[in-house]
């Protein structure tokens, strides 16, 4: 249970009795501000799958300002009313064929109590026995629709940074949840990663496939634990087309989104770093934090 800053009630509560889980990796995403395109919250929909079992929940009422963020009122098949809250669902997702499990905490960015919300996914992941926390999230950049979608990754961590070849974080400013999120985490000492999908600002509405399945790859490459993200390349595709047919007809769009491949192309990275070797190294890492 989680007892907030301001004396609240019990936030995170426990629906389902939790599996036997193999040192897992909690993976979470937000709509909202940090979630441009939907790409961070359609990644973790599309790991989810069909295959995640729901066994918690953070309760909404504390972190929303409703007459921000309304509750939504549906009829059920039975013919009741139902309101369906803005509440963040953990589901967990067994992975048979693999050394770990995931945990999956998905939702919407609060309004509020932002620590007290973070607390509650720390307490997530200690109940797991989380061995580290990824974040997923897509921001607006000066990138061409193109080109695969930048993915940035970044730790506090200078171990697993210097492993997986993330970066350390240096922006100082105003932040978000997730960046409170990250400072709890990093007090609680779990190990955690933010990944980061950049999103053409010329095209940011939902939903963005082609981002959510960079982001996928990316989390693939660095965990070598499966994603599926191939799935989402013919979704991916036909959104490249629609994109392409809306602006045919604009010279000024095409013109620039030429000058923007011409800046992604001349600042890509002459190699990308092998796959399988990113994922034993990140083995190694985690076996390293269980000793």
């Amino acid at each position: 249970m989680v007892c907030g800053h301001a004396g609240l009630v019990t936030v995170l509560q426990w629906t389902a009795d939790l599996p036997s889980l193999r040192s897992p990796i909690l993976v979470t995403a937000f709509e909202g501000l940090f979630d441009v395109g939907g790409a961070a919250t359609g990644a973790i929909e599309s790991l989810r799958g069909t295959g995640g079992i729901e066994v918690g929940v953070i309760d909404a009422d504390p972190f929303f300002d409703f007459s921000e963020r309304r509750p939504e009122i549906r009829i059920a098949d039975d013919g009741r009313r139902v309101i369906d809250w803005p509440d963040h669902r953990i589901h967990v997702l067994a992975l048979p064929d693999q050394s770990r499990d995931l945990v999956l905490v998905e939702g919407v960015e609060p309004h509020l109590l932002w620590r007290t919300f973070s607390d509650a996914i720390t307490e997530v992941a200690t109940a797991v026995d989380a061995a580290m926390v990824v974040t997923f999230g897509a921001m607006i950049a000066e990138v061409p629709h193109t080109r695969p979608p930048t993915i940035t990754g970044s730790t506090t961590d200078a171990d697993l940074a210097a492993v997986m070849r993330l970066d350390r974080p240096s922006y100082q400013g105003p932040t978000g949840v997730i960046g409170v999120l990250h400072e709890r985490l990093e007090r609680a000492g779990i190990p955690a990663v933010s990944l980061r999908a950049s999103v053409p600002h010329y095209v940011s509405g939902s939903p963005n496939p082609k981002a959510s399945g960079a982001l996928l790859e990316r989390f693939e490459r660095i965990t070598g634990l499966p994603t599926s993200w191939a799935d989402l390349e013919d979704e991916a595709r036909a959104w490249e087309r629609r994109v392409d047919e809306a602006m045919a007809d604009d010279d000024d769009v095409t013109g620039y989104v030429r000058r923007l491949e011409e800046h992604y192309d001349r600042r890509a990275e002459s190699s990308i770093p092998n796959a399988d070797d990113l994922a034993a190294e990140f083995e190694r890492f985690l076996r390293q934090q269980d000793d």
